[in-house]
């Protein structure tokens, strides 16, 4: 132990929250590591723990590999994005004439897509949501790094709160937009038979007819139960992270366990929140003549027409879009690690962290 380096691989440092979409990002993170230590202190060194990177989070070249790595990871699982947001607002889809009759399932969803529209129209919508993350990093990075400036302030807990609960509601605020856009344009079917009309020509065409219908308010239908969504969702994170932390920790030599572990607390996460996530999709579409009046409107009156396993349309997509994430992650996460040990030690000491070390080992000693 006496030898181990003083900061842990990436891939044990960053505590991913596995989710294509950038509103549930890990805002709770730095809020965990900057209060931990010393317990009945509750006032932590001038650069906290918080701010304190990995080897590779050190500089912006880094941020900028590992925000590319990760976009490459949720464009390779967009397709399940897509079909998640098909299944859970069908019905207003059938509501408005795009769409006959409900889907059948999951594989059904895939396969009239791909009929109907062709294989990379599993991608719509993908590229204004890919927008939305790089300015949510790019905006929580700045903020960080600005506050890993300021050694004049004694960052107490609740400062350090306060500091995150910014991030929180400027990158909410500032992207809600990209995902209001991503998610009408995800759900804009095309219109059966010889015409094959779409609602949206693209991603201009939503903010335009947004616009004029509804005004600035339109661009944020579904934002105030988003954010109790992402509450909720940070609360369970720093509830489950000493658990999920621990047994990261007696599993860090078993990769594929690891994997299950990340997988098993985020679709835990996942599952308790999706009924928000349902409700504030919907409140984001035109459901026919239904115009929900506010949040508590719209719950009432899915709950009332469509009954209480409608809030769940949609979730097994959404479990098999955490699973293709995680493995594509914990993929990216294994290769960037093997590529630093390579670099970092040299030729020999890479073999030595492909596992290749007493295989290599010369039997005379040399």
């Amino acid at each position: 132990m006496e030898h181990e380096p003083l900061h842990p691989p990436i891939s044990q440092k960053i505590h991913w929250q596995l989710d294509l979409s950038f509103r549930h990002f890990n805002y709770t993170t730095p809020l965990i590591e900057s209060i931990r230590g010393n317990g009945a202190s509750s006032v932590v060194k001038p650069i906290p723990a918080a701010f304190v990177g990995a080897p590779m989070e050190s500089s912006k070249a880094s941020f900028i590999t590992k925000m590319v790595l990760l976009d490459a990871a949720k464009a390779a699982v967009a397709p399940f994005e897509r079909v998640k947001l098909l299944m859970q607002n069908q019905n207003d889809i059938i509501k408005s004439g795009r769409l006959p009759k409900p889907y059948n399932g999951i594989f059904h969803c895939f396969a009239t897509t791909i009929r109907h529209e062709g294989i990379f129209s599993l991608w719509r919508g993908y590229p204004v949501m890919a927008i939305g993350d790089v300015f949510s990093m790019v905006i929580r990075y700045n903020i960080f790094e600005y506050a890993k400036t300021r050694e004049d302030i004694r960052w107490t807990s609740m400062r350090v709160l306060e500091l995150n609960c910014v991030a929180f509601f400027a990158t909410q605020l500032l992207v809600h937009p990209f995902l209001y856009a991503g998610t009408r344009m995800a759900t804009d079917v095309k219109i059966t038979g010889n015409s094959g009309q779409r609602q949206f020509n693209g991603i201009t065409d939503v903010y335009r007819k947004t616009l004029k219908s509804y005004g600035i308010v339109g661009l944020y239908r579904g934002f105030n139960i988003t954010l109790v969504e992402l509450v909720m969702l940070g609360a369970l994170s720093t509830g489950l992270s000493p658990w999920k932390l621990y047994y990261s920790y007696i599993l860090q030599n078993d990769y594929l366990s690891r994997v299950m572990v990340e997988f098993g607390f985020d679709i835990c996460g996942k599952m308790a929140t999706y009924s928000m996530d349902t409700v504030s999709r919907r409140m984001m579409m035109t459901s026919g003549g239904v115009k929900y009046k506010s949040t508590l409107h719209a719950i009432a009156q899915i709950w009332k027409t469509e009954g209480v396993k409608t809030f769940y349309n949609g979730a097994g997509a959404e479990i098999l879009l955490c699973a293709a994430y995680t493995g594509t992650v914990m993929l990216v996460i294994y290769v960037a690690d093997v590529i630093r040990a390579a670099t970092e030690k040299g030729s020999d000491d890479g073999r030595s962290a492909l596992g290749f070390t007493s295989r290599w080992k010369d039997p005379r000693g040399k």
